[in-house]
Formats: structure tokens, sequence, C-alpha cells
């Protein structure tokens, strides 16, 4: 599972012109699961992420979490965070995982964070979306299972 966090002063999400989610202070997840990646996998990325200390306090140091702050998170499926352009100029997704595998393990992440406290909206699975975010400090993170030593499943 890849993560790309943004800290952001609002964003949003459209399908075909239309508004289906928006946030305002918090994160802009771009979140890519892979074949492999388990309900622990969700389960620990969404716990990382929510408690990232990525927000002032009021010293002006990074030392709050949304959860702290008050924030909100946005979620929008990414698979091709695991694109492979090692060889050739076209991405190769294979490491991606399939719908079946990615929608319940999006779902599971999306529920963790919930239980946290955290608002927890959503773009639309395997849509052609807009995406327009106001970044804010710019703050942008990359978290990737393969970093935190999870256990996978082949």
């Amino acid at each position: 599972m890849r993560i790309v966090v943004q800290r952001v002063s609002r964003a949003a999400v459209s399908v075909d012109g239309k508004p289906i989610s928006a946030i305002a202070r918090g994160l802009l997840l771009l979140v890519g699961i892979a074949e492999g990646d388990t309900e622990l996998t969700s389960h620990r990325l969404a716990q990382k992420t929510v408690a990232l200390r990525i927000f002032e306090d009021e010293l002006g140091k990074m030392n709050r979490s949304v959860a702290e702050i008050g924030g909100e998170v946005l979620v929008v499926s990414q698979f091709t965070l695991f694109g492979d352009t090692r060889r050739g100029n076209r991405p190769s997704f294979t490491r991606a995982a399939r719908p079946d595998v990615a929608i319940p393990l999006l779902d599971t992440f999306c529920a963790e964070v919930r239980r946290a406290g955290v608002r927890c909206l959503e773009g639309q699975f395997g849509a052609h979306m807009q995406v327009t975010l106001e970044n804010d400090g710019p703050v942008t993170l990359l978290l990737d299972s393969d970093a935190f030593d999870l256990p996978r499943h082949s």
C-alpha cells in the first residue's frame, strides 16, 4: 500500500463535472493498494496516517495530528501509484491490486480512519476523477507499507 499524504486547506473530488466529496482543512490521501496487501496493512497505515504529526501547534512546530486539529480526510484511490516505469515509456500496473481486492481494503482503511474519530470522505473508485486541492505548506509525504515491514501474503 502506498499513500501520498498532502496537508491541505481544502480539497474536492468531482466526477463528470459533478462534485462528490469535499473537505476543509485536513489531509488529501492518494491511496494505492498492491497485490498482497491485507486488512492488517489497511489498519496499520490508517492508524499511522491519522497519528502523523504534520499540523502546527501554537509554537508553529509540526506537532499535531489531523485528529487533534479536528481536520478531515479525503481518500482518493490511485492505482497509478504502483505504475512500474523501469522498462519502456508505458507504465505497467501489474503490481496494483484488482478491484475485488482493492475496494474492500480501501473500505477497511476508511473505516479505521473514521474509527479514530476523523471525518473521512472518498472519491469514486474506478472513475475518472478531477481532484482539486489547496496544498498547505506545502507538506507532502509518502507512506509505503514496504517500509513498515508488514506481513504480506502471496
